[in-house]
């Protein structure tokens, strides 16, 4: 959101050293136009931008409102306007925006927005956005910082968000693999429930050597008898 405060012509009629010209912070409350604009705004190298810009007026939207847009470049203090509006849109027609901005407002709705297309690295700078409708004229100076990269460049690994992936990536792995581990044994559970499943090596091996004793002490046991039988 752009500054607040009032704007304009300096009073004609200013009063003594220190005391306020009569009537002028009255008139700047009384008749002023509030404006909202972003910030910052990030954009892409070769894409569009709209540049967003709303304004409250205390006074009915007449034809004689005007809006300006205005662009100061990093590189250099030299400011230029870059766009014109008075009922219709006049976009410049010289410099690097040329050909490149369009109109996106409605003012009856108080948006005095434009969009910019085409972007490129030096397009980077400060962009104005200044709205008069008499008698409303004071108004504050929203600035808007435009930043235009390349999009394979934007995304940057914040501290937090590193700081998030080594906390949370080596407890993702850990449940990965309980999970594939659980996968497994239930695989193996239900393969030696099926009917006909072949029985492991192990199993084969063991199975012979218990029915082979359970052999031996049955005949043992019917032996045994035999002698207390023949005995008695």
């Amino acid at each position: 959101t752009g500054q607040s405060g009032c704007a304009g012509p300096p009073s004609p009629n200013p009063g003594r050293a220190g005391v306020p010209a009569p009537g002028r912070a009255g008139v700047c409350n009384a008749l002023s136009l509030e404006i909202k604009a972003s910030s910052k705004v990030r954009a892409f190298i070769g894409e569009q931008v709209s540049l967003k810009c709303s304004f409250t007026s205390s006074s009915p939207i007449t034809e004689s409102l005007t809006v300006d847009w205005t662009y100061r470049p990093l590189t250099s203090g030299h400011m230029e306007t870059i766009f014109h509006y008075q009922s219709v849109a006049y976009p410049t027609t010289v410099g690097k925006f040329k050909d490149r901005i369009s109109w996106i407002g409605n003012v009856a709705k108080g948006d005095a927005s434009i969009a910019i297309q085409s972007l490129v690295m030096s397009d980077n700078g400060t962009f104005i956005c200044s709205v008069k409708n008499p008698p409303d004229v004071y108004h504050n100076i929203p600035q808007t910082v435009l930043i235009v990269t390349e999009r394979g460049l934007s995304f940057q690994l914040t501290s937090a968000m590193l700081l998030s992936i080594l906390v949370f990536l080596p407890s993702i792995v850990v449940v990965i693999l309980l999970l594939v581990r659980m996968g497994r044994k239930f695989g193996v559970l239900k393969e030696k429930k099926k009917p006909g499943c072949k029985k492991s090596s192990i199993e084969v091996s063991d199975e012979p050597e218990h029915t082979e004793t359970d052999h031996c002490l049955g005949r043992l046991r019917v032996w045994c008898w035999k002698c207390v039988v023949s005995e008695s």
